[in-house]
């Protein structure tokens, strides 16, 4: 989108209301009306090139949750045991996070004052709860979305 850079003096100009200069008054207002006119115009044609834009992307997104949802879909139908299988690990991976969290929140509440006096204490904590806490949110969402039928697109 090209812009055309205005200098700041010509948005902001001095409109003379003498008596003497009436005549000039006017033409002077009017093209200030006219310049004023001219750059709403040009925010309103960057604004409707902007909603095109973001039409795009909303297009292209809701492409690829759907084709996403689809493969997913076939997927389920070509391997409904191994589908069976992922929901019930998900299930037990899922109770087992929530003891991993309730042991890391039971961490935190023990040695918060540590946490916030030292480094030490804090960097030992997140490298021993963040990565696995990562990788168990990886797992369990992998193995959610291998089990469970995607919710079908909403049109609008």
């Amino acid at each position: 989108m090209a812009r055309d850079p205005q200098p700041a003096s010509d948005l902001f100009t001095q409109i003379d209301i003498s008596a003497a200069s009436q005549g000039d008054a006017s033409s002077k207002v009017h093209g200030h009306a006219g310049h004023q006119t001219q750059l709403l115009h040009q925010i309103l044609a960057a604004l409707d090139r902007n909603n095109e834009l973001l039409e795009e992307v909303v297009a292209h997104s809701t492409a690829s949750q759907r084709q996403r949802a689809d493969e997913l879909r076939h997927w389920r139908k070509a391997n409904p045991g191994l589908a069976d299988a992922c929901k019930q690990a998900s299930e037990a991976l899922a109770r087992v996070q929530a003891e991993f969290l309730h042991n890391l929140t039971q961490e935190i509440q023990d040695n918060a004052e540590a946490m916030q006096d030292g480094e030490f204490v804090f960097n030992e904590f997140v490298d021993r709860f963040g990565p696995r806490l990562a990788h168990l949110n990886g797992v369990l969402q992998m193995l959610s979305q291998l089990s469970h039928a995607p919710q079908p697109a909403q049109d609008d």
